[in-house]
């Protein structure tokens, strides 16, 4: 998480999560599969333990913040979604979202590697929680109309988010479809490494572009691969091919001039990576 106008902490406190995350960081980085299927829980409990001021424990967003997020994210799925759909979240959080989703769908499969967030809380019958090693998506092969994950693939390690893509294109049914938010490489670091270096070195073990995105869909069986295109209630699908041309100009610019382009509506709504991926 680069440093914003909200941001209170100390330089020296910056400093300590920075160096505390990407010690962390590189534990994952550097373990066996084995090793990840308890290690994802693991690290972000001892990151938590050990940066006290970590905006996970000051930054409490308004219930109004909160609404708005939850209504930005259904801008984007309610086109896909009818009462008829079985809607899968992957790394759902405390749920509030796909509490909200299934107010108009069929089910909601949640799939988290803990369900501590939400034991407290209650949740409508049609929503289950599935519990998960961090790359597994342990549901009936072809149960579920429409996967959905934000600001998630980033934190997995390459090798897990590329089985996670498998298990996802598994459990859709045919026709369904899979979207995936991410932030954008071009346009990161986006974790705490973006206060120090040019490259994500902290829990976002990997950001993408569109079109490395694209081709991990393609190897997995998507078919077909496009990009949501468009803000504020208005969206268009788009082939991949617009926002992987201008990926490679971008790419070739300083990289202050290249966010300072990047981050602006319009060209943040083709550069940020959110795709949808159809199972034929």
């Amino acid at each position: 998480m680069p440093v914003t106008v909200t941001e209170t902490r100390t330089p020296e406190q910056l400093r300590q999560h920075y160096e505390v995350e990407s010690e962390l960081a590189d534990r994952l980085r550097h373990a066996t599969k084995e090793q990840r299927r308890t290690l994802y829980s693991e690290v972000y409990d001892e990151l938590f333990k050990r940066v006290p001021q970590h905006p996970q424990h000051t930054n409490k967003a308004s219930p109004e913040r909160l609404a708005a997020d939850v209504a930005e994210k259904m801008e984007i799925v309610a086109p896909f979604l009818n009462t008829n759909t079985v809607f899968l979240e992957v790394g759902p959080g405390d749920c509030e979202f796909a509490k909200t989703v299934a107010e108009k769908v069929a089910r909601v499969l949640a799939i988290d590697v803990s369900d501590e967030i939400t034991l407290k809380r209650t949740l409508p019958k049609n929503l289950q929680i599935v519990l998960s090693d961090g790359s597994t998506i342990p549901v009936e092969p072809g149960s579920a109309d429409v996967a959905y994950s934000n600001q998630l693939m980033e934190h997995l390690h390459p090798d897990d988010a590329l089985d996670q893509l498998r298990h996802l294109h598994t459990a859709l049914k045919s026709g369904g479809v899979y979207i995936c938010i991410t932030p954008s490489r071009l346009t990161g670091p986006h974790d705490i490494s973006g206060v120090f270096d040019r490259e994500a070195t902290g829990f976002h073990l990997k950001e993408y572009t569109v079109g490395d995105l694209a081709t991990l869909f393609r190897q997995v069986g998507f078919t077909k691969v496009r990009i949501i295109f468009g803000g504020h209630g208005k969206f268009v699908v788009l082939p991949t091919w617009t926002a992987v041309i201008c990926e490679k100009l971008l790419d070739l610019l300083p990289i202050g001039l290249r966010k300072a382009i990047a981050l602006k509506p319009p060209f943040r709504w083709l550069f940020g990576v959110r795709l949808a991926g159809f199972k034929p």
